[in-house]
């Protein structure tokens, strides 16, 4: 409203703000509400978390012997979930307190600068709905890495960690329709290759193109499957993103800068697959921020001759930069690389090719 506006003007849009103020906490206070933080990560100085808040219930738990159908329309009522939006969040950290306020899509985000260094580790938020009867609470975890890590690890999922068949969307589709996390496999060797970078205490982050509708669905997946935990970023939900059609580049770019600039002391190593535009991706970040990246890993999981050229070409230009993409058949290749490079034990390895 422009400061120049006519007192009674100005008296109508404070008298129709305070209406709605109270209409929307009046909905909140009435509505069966979810609090959803997602995985969130932070170093001594910010911590970065985000969520959602949705009028629903509880979403039913899943498990290995529901049929196809129920495993479709349990991914139907994520996918169609009810967003709140307006909906004021707090968020609690060691006598500090700070405000958001969801969007569109029901989403909020808060970047909370802590005045005492957190103690490395996992830690809890402490986030709550103050206008619910009574207040909501939840607590979202966020990922302090620890001061002794060696580098940090970025990770694609679809074809990286669990096989999708992203090359064609119709059957990836299909297939998550279908299935759920207690059914979905990973790649052999995945989980004892990831702990090993990990060891733990190297950072680890999953970086996909998966909408954040399916957050808790994929941090179940990586608990049960053995995975090391890690945030989760994904991105906001459309039907061009469903099917992968939009700009994954930029989301991609975007969420590994900022995890460049969270961490400016540690280098990274980079895993994803030839199916969509991962090397393109980590082969620009190589330019971008030279001296950043330790090395890269791609699953091959494109036939098509074409494809094998254009990483070749790519690895040819990362080279010139100082760093390897490294494209490997399996899980025990990317592992007897890794050993060599000095980034696992080598008797990791071992472990790492029994699962293969």
């Amino acid at each position: 409203m422009p400061a120049t506006a006519p007192p009674r003007l100005q008296r109508y849009f404070a008298l129709a703000a305070g209406r709605l103020k109270r209409a929307a906490r009046l909905g909140l206070a009435e509505r069966q509400v979810m609090l959803l933080p997602y995985l969130g990560y932070g170093n001594a100085q910010r911590l970065w978390l985000r969520g959602r808040v949705l009028a629903e219930r509880a979403f039913a738990e899943q498990h290995p012997a529901d049929s196809s159908w129920r495993n479709a329309a349990a991914l139907y009522r994520r996918l169609e979930s009810d967003e709140v939006a307006g909906a004021t969040v707090l968020a609690h950290f060691a006598g500090q307190s700070w405000r958001s306020v969801t969007d569109s899509g029901g989403y909020f985000a808060f970047e909370l600068d802590v005045m005492e260094a957190p103690a490395a580790g996992w830690l809890d938020v402490r986030i709550s709905l103050p206008d619910t009867t009574p207040p909501l609470q939840a607590a979202a975890p966020v990922l302090v890495p620890d001061a002794g890590a060696r580098f940090a690890i970025v990770s694609d999922l679809d074809d990286t960690v669990i096989w999708t068949n992203v090359i064609n969307k119709l059957n990836m589709a299909w297939m998550l329709a279908r299935s759920n996390l207690h059914t979905r496999q990973p790649f052999p060797g995945v989980a004892q290759f990831y702990q090993a970078l990990h060891a733990g205490i190297n950072p680890l982050f999953y970086v996909s193109s998966s909408p954040w509708h399916l957050h808790d669905a994929l941090a179940g997946f990586l608990r049960l499957r053995g995975l090391p935990p890690g945030p989760l970023l994904l991105r906001a939900l459309g039907i061009k993103q469903l099917l992968n059609l939009g700009p994954e580049a930029d989301h991609k770019l975007d969420r590994i800068e900022a995890l460049f600039a969270a961490y400016p002391q540690l280098s990274f190593v980079l895993i994803g697959d030839s199916g969509e535009r991962d090397p393109e991706i980590y082969a620009e970040l190589v330019q971008r921020r030279p001296g950043r990246v330790r090395v890269i890993y791609i699953s091959n999981v494109d036939p098509d001759p074409r494809r094998s050229q254009a990483l070749s070409r790519l690895a040819e230009q990362t080279a010139a930069a100082g760093v390897e993409l490294v494209v490997v058949a399996d899980s025990g290749d990317a592992a007897a690389h890794a050993a060599a490079a000095g980034l696992i034990a080598p008797e990791a390895v071992a472990g790492v090719r029994a699962a293969d």
